[in-house]
């Protein structure tokens, strides 16, 4: 079952700490491949100096304006895409940057794809799941789309480690160091828990 609007028009903090654990699901080519989310990190509003929208509403950051519960797909690097999930209210620029799977069907295609390496990364993610710009505002809660997110299983709190986010660069504090990033200790989930 997709995740409703519902789930992620809430604060963007709960919803990073809830979105680990649930199954991102990339119809590729007819297939499925489908990862448990492991890691996450929260974007909230203009004032986070860490977040896209402290450029305010652009061409770029236009789907974090948006209904929650779209994607928010960029380019950055010069060669990685990001994928996103929107949250809070429409009009309130704010996301969750979904960092990092551990693939549990079509994993063969996921390696294949990363030449056998790890989806343990945002860029290496979209990589393995063939997610770039054409996803971009796609509605995540749709059961029908071909990039979308479901209930997975249930990462009690004693499994996560909660931290700031990585790769902010010149960011600075408070900013730099606030502790919303969310990771499965050892970047495992357990099934059976």
């Amino acid at each position: 079952m997709t995740l409703p609007h519902s789930f992620y028009n809430r604060p963007t903090l709960n919803v990073a700490r809830e979105l680990i654990g649930a199954r991102l699901v990339r119809v590729l080519d007819g297939v499925e491949l489908v990862g448990y989310i492991t890691e996450t990190e929260a974007y909230i509003g203009e004032t986070d100096l860490a977040c896209h929208a402290k450029a305010g509403l652009t061409k770029r950051t236009a789907p974090m304006y948006g209904p929650p519960g779209h994607a928010y797909v960029y380019f950055t690097y010069g060669n990685h895409w990001m994928l996103n999930a929107v949250t809070e209210r429409e009009g309130f620029p704010a996301a969750v940057l979904i960092r990092a799977i551990q693939p549990i069907e079509g994993a063969d295609v996921m390696m294949e794809r990363r030449m056998g390496r790890d989806t343990f990364g945002p860029g290496k993610l979209c990589q393995a799941m063939g997610i770039t710009k054409s996803e971009n505002n796609v509605d995540l809660t749709e059961a029908t789309s071909s990039l979308r997110i479901e209930a997975g299983i249930f990462v009690p709190n004693s499994s996560v480690t909660i931290g700031a986010r990585v790769g902010l660069n010149s960011t600075p504090e408070p900013w730099l160091s606030k502790p919303w990033r969310f990771l499965v200790k050892n970047w495992r989930i357990e099934s059976g828990r």
